[in-house]
């Protein structure tokens, strides 16, 4: 009896730091995205509108910041609530684009007239960064099959809603603080750059 009870207690405390080696083994959460990788799946954004393609910690972007705000002649507005320079040599810029007219946006023209962006309908893929500085311009990013990095809006925006987007671009010196944000169509913003 004592034999039985001995191995049982031998058993237990084997499953206990087996349980203790394989909870250290573990993955940290899925969190494990690279920088410069700003692909992931659909998401819908706060008022129920679909985007592609949005960035990681999108639907955690502060609203309550606003770099600039820049209003379209057809009652579409652009909020820009961020762009931050990151570490895989790149800018990030973050807002909320929303058509305060009373029918569907679908971006027309704003994927620019490049023709490789030509494939990236209801997006923000002809925007750019100018450094009037440096006297340069900063495309957008693309993958491999001429997508660009930044949000595409699937079925374009309803009339009355808001939907968050994300560009990026590569990142001018460091000793530039400031850019225009140019959308085709849209007026120009300056805007800061941090990080």
């Amino acid at each position: 009896m004592t034999r039985i009870r001995c191995k049982a207690s031998a058993v237990a405390a084997a499953t206990a730091t087996l349980a203790v080696v394989l909870a250290g083994c573990g993955g940290d959460g899925g969190s494990g995205e690279g920088g410069s990788e700003s692909k992931s799946s659909a998401a819908p954004s706060s008022s129920g509108q679909k985007s592609e393609d949005s960035a990681p910690g999108e639907k955690e972007e502060s609203q309550g910041q606003t770099l600039a705000t820049i209003k379209g002649s057809n009652g579409v507005e652009v909020a820009i609530n961020s762009a931050t320079r990151e570490a895989g040599g790149f800018v990030t810029v973050k807002g909320v684009v929303t058509n305060g007219s009373n029918q569907a946006f679908s971006a027309d023209g704003w994927q620019g007239a490049e023709q490789e962006l030509m494939n990236n309908h209801a997006s923000v893929a002809g925007a750019s960064l100018v450094d009037q500085q440096g006297k340069k311009r900063y495309l957008i990013l693309r993958d491999t099959d001429g997508k660009c990095l930044c949000t595409r809006f699937v079925g374009g925006i309803q009339a009355g809603v808001s939907a968050p987007f994300f560009a990026q671009f590569p990142a001018p010196p460091a000793e530039t603080t400031e850019v225009d944000f140019q959308i085709p169509t849209m007026p120009t913003a300056t805007i800061k750059i941090s990080g």
